[in-house]
């Protein structure tokens, strides 16, 4: 299983960015796909994650409005648009993927992710 993300850059205030997860050796409509992300010397916090099947989302407070999470079954590749970036959303992102069968329900917790991406760095400069 290889779950790799690429999108990530360097945007002014009020840029977007669209992230991309690129899965290989699973399949996509049997996980939950999860962004989570870690600015520079804090914890690790979830983002956003979505069934393909049911298509429930889940966002954070903190990005709820401004980011969509998506997928494509047929590419393999879940998706992160970024809209309205603030300086706070600096972090490197990552992409994760747990399997519907073993979770205890929606959203999952990060510790029950079965995969994980090396992540994508995104800086917003002000």
């Amino acid at each position: 299983v290889r779950l790799v993300e690429s999108g990530g850059g360097t945007v002014q205030t009020g840029g977007s960015l669209r992230l991309s997860c690129a899965a290989s050796g699973v399949s996509f409509d049997e996980h939950v796909w999860g962004w989570f992300r870690q600015p520079p010397g804090q914890k690790l916090e979830a983002v956003s994650c979505f069934d393909s099947v049911s298509d429930k989302k889940y966002y954070s407070n903190a990005v709820k409005g401004r980011f969509t999470i998506s997928g494509d079954s047929a590419k393999n590749t879940a998706y992160l648009q970024m809209d309205s970036l603030r300086p706070e959303d600096t972090a490197i992102y990552f992409c994760a993927a747990v399997r519907k069968s073993i979770i205890g329900g929606m959203p999952p917790d990060d510790y029950e992710y079965d995969y994980w991406g090396r992540g994508t760095q995104v800086t917003v400069s002000s």
